[in-house]
């Protein structure tokens, strides 16, 4: 029986992914052993015993990049995690360790190259994170969504596979009539769809508020709105003291989005940040996209990720800093502008890669031998 870890999360950018890494192993691999290894109180310790898997928490936080009290503790929970993903992986014994990114990889990954274990990086993003760059020369594989990155990883272990998504985004436009009866929207009428990631996005979140306000006059539009739990009472509390409730101005605000294949099924426009994960899902999707980056991210790489479709006229893109302004005259223009909304779908369905997790977990399963040879 082979052995799998699967480490990293912390967003939905990353534990989507790993799961659909995990389903395309159990594909192929039926009796698969797979362990996840996650962060302790992150999306991932609720989704993925969701998904059917056993999942393990190391206590780790990210490193606040301001000045704060909490990166005092950072070292010590740091070294708590590297002693526990030692004994995790002591334990658990896998074959091959795979690292996606977010809090968790990082320990596990370097405990697995420490103990001559099979490694494997999915990195996500055009701009790998000081980690990943770190570990490059260490593990067996990386796994990359962008052309170029031999600038950042040795060229004889990098493979082109894209990035793995949710496997129900394919065939969205044959359940359209699912998603408006699961969401409540009128199919008469233009679907705005947001999403700030799992996490939520404060920009967008108001951006939407400013649009609303400018455009209320407007009853031929809908939004389907993810805002994030934590912003979700106080967004809420904002829209009902300014009159807009769901049922009289077209706003179905959600904290989190379940079902996201019916939630691209209905949509016509999609507002969202730019993730590498969001990125990939929304070139499956082929819907005509604003993209709005975090600034807030290691190496700006959602700046980077959002120019790479609008270099190739595959999404609008405003900066985070101007798009409270310009979203609403942005979204206006696109939403008048059929041609471009049809270039903007075919280019960005151009840039698509459906087999990601299928050939990540082929990879992934080749190293299992090299293993074995170690083993033996």
């Amino acid at each position: 029986m082979k052995k799998i870890i699967i480490s990293g999360g912390g967003t939905g950018g990353h534990v989507f992914p790993a799961i659909a890494i995990a389903n395309a192993i159990k594909a192929k691999l039926p009796d698969a052993d797979i362990l996840f290894i996650g962060a302790r109180g992150k999306l991932e310790m609720e989704k993925v015993p969701a998904a059917g898997y056993r999942i393990e928490g190391l206590g780790i936080a990210g490193f606040q990049r301001r000045l704060t009290l909490k990166n005092l503790s950072f070292p010590f929970k740091l070294l708590g995690s590297m002693i526990r993903a030692r004994k995790l992986v002591s334990a658990f014994r896998p074959n091959v360790v795979i690292g996606v990114g977010g809090y968790a990889s990082g320990p596990v990954l370097r405990t697995a190259v420490a103990m001559n274990i099979p490694a494997l990086i999915q990195e996500q993003n055009s701009y790998p994170g000081v980690t990943n760059r770190m570990l490059s020369g260490k593990v067996q594989k990386i796994c990359v969504a962008y052309e170029g990155m031999e600038k950042y990883f040795p060229a004889d272990k990098i493979v082109y596979t894209g990035n793995p998504i949710r496997q129900d985004l394919e065939g969205l436009n044959y359940r359209r009539e699912d998603g408006l009866k699961e969401f409540g929207l009128e199919g008469n009428k233009t679907i705005i769809l947001v999403i700030g990631g799992s996490l939520g996005a404060g920009t967008i979140n108001q951006s939407v508020i400013s649009c609303l306000k400018t455009a209320e006059a407007r009853k031929d539009i809908q939004w389907l709105w993810q805002c994030g739990r934590y912003y979700y009472e106080n967004i809420s509390a904002e829209l009902n003291a300014a009159g807009f409730n769901g049922k009289n101005r077209n706003v179905n605000l959600k904290a989190f989005i379940d079902r996201m294949d019916l939630a691209y099924s209905v949509a016509d426009v999609v507002i969202s940040r730019a993730g590498a994960i969001a990125i990939s899902e929304l070139c499956a999707a082929g819907k005509p996209v604003i993209l709005i980056p975090s600034p807030n991210v290691a190496e700006d790489h959602q700046t980077k990720n959002a120019m790479a479709l609008a270099g190739r006229n595959a999404a609008i893109m405003l900066s985070d800093n101007e798009a409270v302004e310009k979203l609403g005259a942005a979204l206006s223009a696109l939403l008048a502008d059929k041609a471009l909304q049809e270039e903007l779908k075919r280019n960005i369905l151009s840039m698509a890669v459906g087999d990601a997790a299928e050939k990540i977990a082929d990879e992934a399963l080749g190293l299992t031998q090299t293993d074995k040879k170690r083993q033996g």
